[in-house]
């Protein structure tokens, strides 16, 4: 049956999802995934308070950020800004309790698999870090955070994560990285040498999509590097951000790989014919903002990649309507995800830093971000966090 593509364009438009674009040529026997990637900003102060928060269903934050979710009918989300705890039960719990569960009348979205590994935010270095003579504090965590696992990474899906096949780059030193960025004059030697590239992780998450038959295997290549800020002169967040996302590029190109090991000892990047997507809040967009942004550019121009850049028309409205640092940006407004603060000399203006970037050898059918207009119902629901969800639904070629 051809679908109805006026239909689906009303739809979306009353559920205040954009209507980008829809292939006219979908096999509905091809196995499609709807994919996304949100930053919710569910951490908290202290070890523990998260979880506490989300146990009993009741916590008003988690139950908006979960009918966002609901109301894009997501098959593998990866989550930002989820507070990790020692047994990983916030994500469950999330899953369980809110996704799991209508929410305003959303249908609810029962994810049987997950992933949450450790992080390095809050995660002691034993060094001291920020040169105040002290080893202690989030500043001297290998990624800023006030308890270990703070703004963790989770992954939930709805298709059998493969986790005997996941891999995980926590533990690997920025040094390691040929020609990386080492602030100018900021670490000493023994520090730079004993430093972890990633802020909070690197993951390979392979996920089966579809039956035996007719399926393919889809890597879900996740981080959440730093934020390109909160330093001084020397960039030292910049050049970790700039090599948080180099890494993906190396990990992509097989001649540029050899550099890389992952937490088991295994050497190497992605096989060349595996089917990905890297996804996250990269914190960094290609045009505007202070970041560094030549990897963000190299990595949306691999020759593997494909960047269907997923839009919004609440993106465009609130340019305007917010005015400040958004009226001296370049970029199209249409692809912001991150609703900053456009005080004139002092924020960034509302940026593109999430994303979901798909390999080429997937056929993308339909992409975009939850960013309602301001007539449209659902406009408070995506102010609960800062970030917007980036949503693209995909079919192998």
């Amino acid at each position: 049956m051809k679908p109805n593509y006026r239909l689906l364009a009303v739809l979306c438009m009353a559920l205040s999802v954009p209507f980008i674009y829809y292939l006219a040529n979908r096999n509905e026997a091809t196995p499609t995934v709807r994919v996304a990637t949100f930053n919710l900003a569910l951490h908290r102060k202290a070890e523990g308070e998260l979880l506490a928060e989300l146990r009993g269903g009741a916590s008003k934050p988690a139950k908006q950020l979960a009918e966002i979710i609901q109301r894009h009918q997501i098959d593998v989300l990866l989550l930002n800004e989820l507070d990790r705890d020692k047994a990983a039960e916030a994500a469950e719990v999330f899953a369980r309790e809110y996704l799991a569960v209508s929410q305003n009348g959303a249908a609810p979205i029962d994810y049987a698999f997950s992933f949450c590994g450790p992080v390095n935010t809050g995660e002691p270095s034993g060094k001291d870090l920020n040169g105040d003579g002290k080893v202690e504090g989030p500043q001297d965590a290998f990624g800023y955070g006030e308890f270990p696992g703070q703004y963790g990474m989770a992954v939930l899906s709805r298709y059998p994560i493969l986790k005997d096949r996941v891999r995980t780059f926590q533990k690997l030193k920025w040094s390691a990285m040929p020609n990386a960025l080492r602030p100018e004059g900021y670490y000493a030697d023994d520090v730079w040498q004993h430093l972890r590239l990633s802020s909070k992780s690197h993951w390979d998450v392979p996920i089966g999509i579809g039956s035996r038959k007719d399926g393919f295997v889809l890597h879900a290549l996740c981080s959440h590097p730093t934020p390109p800020s909160f330093d001084g002169p020397e960039d030292r967040n910049g050049c970790r951000n700039h090599d948080e996302i180099r890494f993906w590029v190396d990990y992509l190109t097989p001649e540029a790989s050899s550099w890389i090991v992952d937490d088991a000892g295994v050497a190497g990047g992605l096989a060349a014919a595996a089917r990905f997507l890297v996804m996250g809040d990269l914190n960094c967009d290609p045009v505007d903002g202070d970041s560094r942004r030549d990897a963000i550019r190299a990595l949306i121009d691999h020759q593997l990649v494909q960047d269907v850049e997923p839009r919004s028309e609440g993106g465009v409205e609130q340019k305007l309507r917010q005015f400040g640092a958004n009226m001296t940006q370049q970029g199209d407004p249409g692809l912001d995800t991150g609703d900053f603060d456009d005080t004139v000399g002092e924020g960034p203006g509302n940026l593109r830093v999430d994303y979901v970037l798909p390999a080429k050898s997937l056929k993308v059918l339909a992409a975009g971000v939850h960013w309602p207009k301001s007539h449209q119902p659902r406009l408070q629901l995506a102010e609960v966090s800062d970030h917007r969800l980036v949503w693209v639904e995909l079919a192998a070629k």
